[in-house]
């Protein structure tokens, strides 16, 4: 509730006018006015800027050629997301803000915005994206702040979050449990290794040889366990440090 803020060297609130034709901000939801067309939305928008991108194109890549006659009150859910995205993107922002970009799209319409938002970083537009998806986190950012009622609690690359530089560690998810004589000769493969069962066909497996600890449990396991789901090596996805990170207040 107090410090200062500044965005690309500027005051948000004293360099508002020398700021807004730098900055892209794409609500959750709303923002837009419901009666207006698509077409209509876009051109208002691109009106606003000096050097816009092209409409036809930008609405080809977001999807919505097709429903460019569409009021945005017509618009299911992923598309008005989808309008909004292109909303943020047609002034060439340097500094890109997405607010749960994703929210209410399907798995196609998701990674099509994983693309454009990955491209956007690729032209040089920094962007800050709020999500409460890990798989989008990881996907996109190159740091994620975690924050806890208010407070960060951790900030970091996703790799370094998920302690992969931890590397004595195989974290394995398979089909169902492994029978207790199996992962005893598991235990007699590497007596130097030590496996954790974690319940559910999860196991965690320290080893100070990783590399041939994971041949030999694949290896033993194509021969006579369940199928794998899951190895990985490392602690833990970002998810599960997403969930050890706030567990403490719920």
């Amino acid at each position: 509730d107090q410090g200062r803020v500044r965005i690309l060297g500027l005051d948000p609130a004293g360099d508002a006018r020398r700021l807004r034709p730098l900055v892209g901000l794409m609500l959750q939801e709303g923002g837009i006015y419901p009666t207006l067309k698509v077409r209509e939305s876009i051109a208002l928008f691109a009106s606003f800027y000096v050097d816009p991108l092209d409409r036809q194109l930008l609405l080809e890549r977001v999807g919505l050629q097709d429903r460019q006659g569409s009021r945005y009150r017509q618009l299911s859910g992923g598309e008005k997301q989808r309008l909004s995205l292109a909303l943020a993107l047609v002034g060439r922002p340097r500094v890109l803000f997405l607010d749960e970009p994703t929210a209410g799209m399907d798995p196609r319409a998701r990674r099509l915005t994983w693309e454009i938002v990955a491209e956007a970083k690729q032209a040089g537009t920094t962007v800050v994206l709020t999500t409460h998806s890990m798989d989008e986190a990881e996907q996109l950012a190159d740091r994620v702040a975690i924050l806890n009622h208010g407070a960060l609690v951790a900030f970091d690359s996703p790799a370094r979050l998920r302690g992969q530089t931890d590397s004595d560690l195989i974290h394995l998810e398979l089909e169902a449990d492994i029978e207790p004589a199996l992962l005893g000769r598991l235990r007699e493969l590497r007596p130097e290794d030590g496996v954790t069962a974690l319940g559910g066909g999860v196991y965690q497996l320290r080893t100070a040889a990783p590399r041939e600890a994971l041949a030999a449990l694949t290896l033993l396991l194509r021969q006579e366990g369940p199928e794998i789901n899951l190895v990985r090596r490392g602690r833990s996805s970002l998810e599960e440090i997403f969930l050890q990170l706030t567990d403490d207040q719920g």
